[in-house]
């Protein structure tokens, strides 16, 4: 994805839309009892000072961000600031289940790869004072989405289409409701050479239901990042979108990675929001992107 493709206004397009950031979180001190066995701890100091440790480790400072999916449902994501390779840590926070999703997603462990992305997702509940815990319910993995096509504006001047076509994969497109053509859409488009020098726009992909009408959406580039390298610009991105499809199409999410540009290596770490819409396979290449077979695997 573009992320450092500027609009009119000299914004990051990808972040026109981006909710004012929630300090609600403050002055909390979570304890997230995780499905692997060790206790993550998250205690917010204020509106963006977050001190963080696992299991039996010493507390950590960092700075967080925090945005919000509906009343009772948070997305919050610091990088750690002091490691190299980079690392990002993110979770949603469902108060409404007391539950939890934790994403570590980590750059650099890939000897063949070093801008590869990789990420780790896990489960768990929020510790609630005299409730005794329990293994389940769970968020949960799903395959709610397969068959959906949800067009996406993150500004005036960027949107996309996403193809959830798989359990394990999304493809990405340009956005119909702002071409004039599909010939000028596609050759103006930001993915082209995604598009063309690719055996496909498919992308490994985890989707996580949270509550009914919310789902988590965390996709990784990695076969871009294979085959095409510093070609694109942006380098092997994760992202996360918290989809809230009551009332309408709205996410809020965070992109964590590295861009390539004439400056150098940038390294990406934003949150994100957009507006949403369901359309249906109105022409033959959407058609075609729900069906085709996905060329990474056997």
């Amino acid at each position: 994805m573009d992320l450092y493709k500027f609009n009119k206004y000299g914004q990051h397009a990808i972040v026109q839309f981006t909710p004012p950031l929630c300090n609600e979180l403050a002055g909390e001190r979570l304890v997230l009892e995780m499905d692997d066995g060790d206790d993550f701890v998250l205690d917010f100091k204020n509106g963006e000072d977050v001190e963080w440790s696992w299991d039996t480790q010493p507390p950590k400072a960092e700075k967080y961000r925090c945005l919000k999916a509906d009343d009772q449902t948070y997305l919050v994501s610091y990088e750690l600031s002091e490691l190299r390779p980079r690392a990002n840590h993110t979770f949603v926070i469902d108060k409404e289940n007391m539950l939890v999703t934790r994403i570590i997603s980590s750059i650099g462990k890939n000897k063949r790869w070093p801008y590869l992305t990789a990420t780790d997702i896990e489960f768990g509940a929020i510790k609630q004072e005299n409730v005794e815990y329990k293994p389940f319910p769970r968020h949960t993995r799903t395959s709610d989405m397969v068959g959906n096509v949800v067009e996406w504006a993150y500004g005036s001047e960027m949107s996309t289409t996403h193809i959830y076509h798989d359990a394990n994969f999304y493809r990405i497109t340009f956005a119909r409701s702002r071409a004039a053509s599909l010939e000028e859409a596609r050759e103006a488009y930001a993915f082209n050479n995604m598009a063309y020098n690719l055996p496909s726009a498919d992308e490994p992909t985890d989707y996580i239901k949270i509550k009914d009408g919310m789902y988590l959406v965390s996709l990784t580039e990695r076969n871009c990042e294979k085959l095409l390298g510093p070609a694109v610009g942006f380098r092997s991105n994760t992202l996360c979108f918290l989809q809230n499809y009551k009332g309408g199409g709205y996410v809020v999410g965070r992109a964590f990675g590295t861009s390539t540009t004439d400056r150098g290596d940038i390294d990406t770490n934003i949150m994100i929001g957009a507006y949403g819409y369901f359309i249906g396979a109105a022409d033959e290449e959407l058609r075609s992107l729900l069906t085709d077979p996905i060329p990474y695997t056997v």
